[in-house]
């Protein structure tokens, strides 16, 4: 069986099977009476998006849709729904998807009724505060896949096309008001997104966990989602339909992202030049990412990881943890290089730099520089 629940993180999660039925309701609740849904291409002539959509038509809400974004959304994506948004009168966003579809709706709802250009709203210092809060429309979120945990996220990563870096663009009323996570709407997922969605929770949490920063909430919230993370994504992966499987992974992946306010670090700062350069599937690539980088990691981590591996039912405590990886990894079809992934003549010199630059790799437990990064890109050439 799939749980059931509501809570408040702070935002309104509603939680369970069949939930989004309640999506028109959940506009009119967030205060949105002509809401834009945003989503991928992949997603836009789906049964799912067709069946969401209808449900906001028939509570005389509208019926609109907009699904010109990328794998990695870009500012040029942004620009292009800015203007379908203005035009169109609307008053709110559906962010339904996988991360990409996420994060582009929220950005969007961000930049709805801002002057400044977007990057001026980067994740630094207090950049965030340049924002008029008046200017940001209601969000309702939707996910579609168990990866990213942007639904309960703050911020977003999107791409600069000039500069072919990925940014984060963050302000605390990008939070969505409500969010409704029905693990039916991720029963059609094949299986190479069901892993590498899964695997990008499994990041989250890893990293988060690794992270030096104080904040024993979180490191609690990384563990449990590790564990949910191996028990259910495998069952997940075998049979897309299994519910439960589903709705476990779906709180994973929140509790991922929640878990990821202590920090992220070195497999997502490898990771994020990688897909604003090459436009690789950005689970998949943390998944790539992760075995070089808990060896990397292994002197400031090895203590916690025993202690972790121990509460998984893991032997031989971080080793077995390593071990426990690359076996995960394999099983769940995941290449054990970048070339695998279709990069092809990649620039070192250029990924280090931005790499150094990502404000992930702050939260690394070993200091990353230019001498010990490019090895790390050259482990998995």
């Amino acid at each position: 069986m799939s749980p059931t629940a509501n809570w408040s993180y702070p935002t309104a999660v509603r939680f369970g099977a069949g939930r989004i039925s309640e999506i028109a309701e959940a506009c009119l609740a967030s205060g949105i009476s002509k809401p834009l849904l945003v989503t991928d291409r992949g997603l836009a002539g789906m049964e799912i998006t067709a069946k969401t959509l209808d449900l906001v038509e028939a509570a005389g809400l509208g019926r609109a849709l907009y699904a010109e974004v990328d794998p990695n959304p870009s500012d040029t994506n942004l620009e292009a729904a800015l203007k379908v948004y203005r035009e169109g009168g609307y008053d709110g966003v559906i962010a339904f998807g996988g991360g990409s579809g996420l994060d582009l709706a929220k950005t969007l709802a961000f930049m709805a009724g801002q002057t400044r250009p977007v990057w001026d709203f980067e994740d630094i210092g207090d950049w965030w505060t340049r924002a008029d809060p008046a200017g940001i429309h209601p969000i309702v979120a939707v996910p579609t896949t168990a990866g990213t945990g942007s639904e309960v996220g703050r911020a977003t990563v999107l791409t600069n096309t000039a500069s072919h870096e990925k940014k984060i663009i963050f302000h605390p009323k990008m939070l969505p008001s409500i969010v409704i996570c029905d693990p039916e709407l991720t029963v059609g997922m094949p299986k190479h997104i069901t892993a590498g969605t899964g695997l990008d929770a499994f990041a989250h949490c890893v990293e988060a966990y690794s992270s030096p920063h104080y904040h024993p909430m979180s490191q609690g919230i990384a563990l449990e989602g590790m564990r949910l993370v191996k028990e259910y994504l495998p069952r997940a992966y075998a049979d897309g339909t299994d519910i439960e499987a589903r709705a476990e992974m779906m709180s994973a992946a929140a509790m991922g992202a929640t878990a990821f306010q202590k920090g992220l670090g070195a497999i997502h700062s490898l990771s994020h030049p990688i897909g604003a350069h090459h436009h690789t599937h950005h689970g998949t690539t943390n998944a790539v990412f992760m075995p070089v980088v808990l060896k990397f990691n292994a002197d400031a981590i090895r203590g916690r990881f025993d202690r972790a591996a121990a509460y998984l039912g893991i032997a031989g405590g971080f080793d077995g943890f390593c071990d426990f990886v690359d076996d995960f990894n394999d099983s769940l079809g995941i290449p054990k290089t970048l070339s695998a992934l279709g990069v092809e003549n990649p620039d070192l010199d250029v990924l280090t730099a931005d790499a150094l630059k990502d404000p992930s790799c702050g939260g690394n437990p070993v200091k990353m520089t230019a001498e010990n990064t490019r090895p790390l890109y050259e482990a998995v050439l």
